[in-house]
């Protein structure tokens, strides 16, 4: 598939995203707010339950893809880190912004998977539901240093995810070859359907669209882990391993995906700078506009 046809592929969901800076203004904050705890309290976990269960999993694809996925956040939040002297001072405010060089927008990678028939939506679900909790463990761990959360409470909100628990579940059901009722799934797979329009909608009413006209040497590093040497590890280590074509390419589009939508609200909750990290989301998905296709360019040519 050329570059031409993914960028095609991806128009609509980037659509929907200019959507959303037009209706910014149509609903208060509160508004859109309360759209997106819709969104991760329901809609996405049920979009991540479905796309788990209803797909048979082999346990073998969980130990083989669970190690990369962990260590390729390891690498996010490696070589992130070498960004701190050029950030903010407080170490708060950096680990706000911080953590952008790692999380990735699960909306965008539904949409991502099919543009190319070399992904599977299963092997992606799988992909998300062990990366989930790794990527808010170096979340919250890094957000909760010197506060008072503790070892603890850090695990208790890991453990409570919801992207977490319904990952989980799906992954459990996928691999156990449980059949879920059609009265049951029927209406997961209506929340399901809803959850990526409402998502990208709400990232354009809430994204700094003048982003990138403020990207300097910090927000350079941390796009460019996020956006460059993520996937291009993604990319080596595939082929080092001779990973299969359906998990190889997954796993780079996973890895090349902008950062999570929801990294400042998550800096919010703990009192880091929210700006800082909403602008860094801006500016990962500004420029994820043109490096994802790319990305999914050379995975569908190298496997």
């Amino acid at each position: 598939m050329t570059f031409l046809a993914i960028l095609v592929g991806l128009l609509p969901s980037f659509l929907l995203v200019g959507l959303g800076g037009l209706l910014r203004n149509r609903l208060s904050a509160n508004a859109w707010q309360g759209l997106d705890k819709l969104n991760f309290e329901i809609l996405f976990p049920a979009l991540l339950f479905v796309a788990a269960s209803q797909r048979q999993i082999e346990v073998g694809a969980i130990i083989t893809i669970a190690p990369i996925v962990w260590g390729l956040l390891a690498v996010g939040l490696g070589i992130g880190w070498f960004a701190r002297k050029h950030g903010p001072e407080r170490f708060l405010d950096f680990a706000g912004a911080w953590q952008t060089a790692w999380r990735f927008n699960t909306a965008l990678a539904f949409i991502a998977i099919t543009t190319t028939d070399k992904a599977d939506a299963g092997v992606m679900a799988v992909c998300i539901g062990m990366a989930v909790p790794m990527a808010n463990v170096f979340a919250v761990a890094a957000l909760s240093r010197g506060g008072s959360l503790g070892i603890w409470g850090t695990i208790k909100k890991v453990a409570l995810n919801p992207f977490f628990l319904a990952s989980l579940g799906g992954v459990i059901v996928g691999v156990s070859g449980i059949k879920i009722p059609a009265p049951v799934l029927a209406p997961l797979e209506m929340l399901a359907e809803a959850a990526i329009p409402i998502a990208l909608i709400s990232v354009g009413a809430t994204m700094n669209w003048g982003a990138l006209a403020r990207l300097d040497r910090f927000s350079a590093h941390i796009c460019a882990t996020k956006l460059v040497v993520m996937p291009a590890v993604a990319l080596a280590v595939s082929v080092a391993l001779g990973l299969a074509p359906a998990v190889a390419v997954v796993l780079v589009i996973w890895a090349a995906l902008p950062t999570a939508s929801a990294a400042h609200v998550l800096a919010s909750g703990f009192g880091a700078d929210r700006a800082l990290a909403a602008t860094l989301v801006a500016q990962t998905t500004l420029l994820g506009a043109v490096s994802l296709p790319i990305w999914i360019t050379v995975a569908t040519m190298v496997f």
